[in-house]
């Protein structure tokens, strides 16, 4: 056991010496490897078999452990069976070749077409409130807007400026082009896109940016290159328009957990739905896989197959 130990400590020491990895990830590593010291018993390293970690595996799978789980404990292990090889401890890896059950692929949480329209659409009843309440309620119905024309990332859209700006070496990452009615967003992997914003986005911009430029008059001290800024007159950060945006739905009584990315997907879902282009929705969301974007066609299945029960006689079992 005391032989054990010590290769474990060494590869730790190792992993926090030369690989630079934070105490807490050697936190997490020393629990994982603690678990794989446990499927040895009294046996020295080399007695180590790859039936052993299937065993455990599969013991795990009966526990209903995560897959994302094993799949951690199974790379930590991996990464420490390859070191114990090269010291010359191990003459084969029994981890090498291992796999963790397959992950089951969430599919994203999209609203139907008539909630996200109750969602951008102001109660007639709630018109004159929003009007009276000036800058906050316009800033936040051309995020609300945007987000389900353009289907951004939520850092994208705040990373939007009002226009593209070049000063002093100083270049925006994102921008509004008002007369090409498009933004312009550097999203995942350094890649940057152009998407349409729709008519209904536009008109709430353009009152969204006359309630900006009235405000910046009176406060000349705040962010002038921002499209969305706070009442203090800085960049809108991420959580602050997660928090809106959840506000806003709840106020229209939209029955769902609504946060930015539920318009990201209600866009693809939506756009899906319409064109059947799965290449173009992949462009305009800035995926850079086409497999990334066929999950919205399962979401579409979905949609049909509630038609499909809802009308169909035969459809149900009695």
């Amino acid at each position: 056991m005391t032989g054990q130990l010590q290769a474990v400590q060494n590869y730790l020491h190792r992993l926090a010496t030369e690989r630079g990895y934070s105490a807490r990830t050697i936190d997490s590593y020393r629990r994982d490897l603690a678990l794989l010291q446990g499927l040895l018993s009294e046996r020295s390293w080399d007695r180590l078999t790859q039936a052993d970690l299937r065993s455990w595996v599969a013991a795990q799978v009966r526990q209903g452990a995560a897959p994302r789980s094993i799949a951690r404990r199974l790379s930590a292990w991996r990464g420490f069976l390859d070191w114990l090889a090269e010291q010359g401890q191990l003459t084969v890896n029994p981890a090498r070749g291992m796999r963790a059950p397959r992950q089951s692929r969430r599919l994203p949480k999209a609203l139907s077409p008539d909630l996200a329209l109750s969602l951008v659409t102001v109660p007639e009843h709630q018109v004159e409130t929003d009007r009276a309440s000036g800058f906050e309620r316009v800033r936040d119905q051309a995020m609300l807007e945007l987000f389900y024309s353009s289907g951004l990332r939520l850092s994208e859209l705040t990373s939007l400026d009002l226009r593209h700006f070049s000063d002093g070496g100083s270049q925006s990452v994102s921008w509004l082009d008002l007369a090409e009615a498009e933004v312009v967003v550097l999203g995942k992997g350094g890649k940057r896109r152009a998407v349409p914003v729709g008519k209904a986005a536009l008109l709430a911009l353009h009152d969204w940016i006359e309630q900006r430029e009235q405000w910046l008059r009176a406060h000349p001290g705040a962010e002038q290159r921002a499209l969305f800024i706070s009442g203090l007159g800085r960049r809108l950060a991420n959580r602050t328009v997660q928090a809106r945006i959840k506000r806003l739905a709840l106020q229209r009584g939209v029955p769902a957990d609504v946060h930015p990315h539920v318009l990201r997907h209600s866009f693809a879902s939506h756009l899906l739905q319409s064109s059947g282009d799965l290449r173009a929705v992949q462009e305009l969301l800035g995926h850079a896989n086409i497999t990334t974007t066929q999950i919205y066609t399962s979401l579409d299945f979905q949609r049909l197959a509630k038609v499909y029960d809802a009308a169909h006689p035969r459809a149900r079992r009695r």
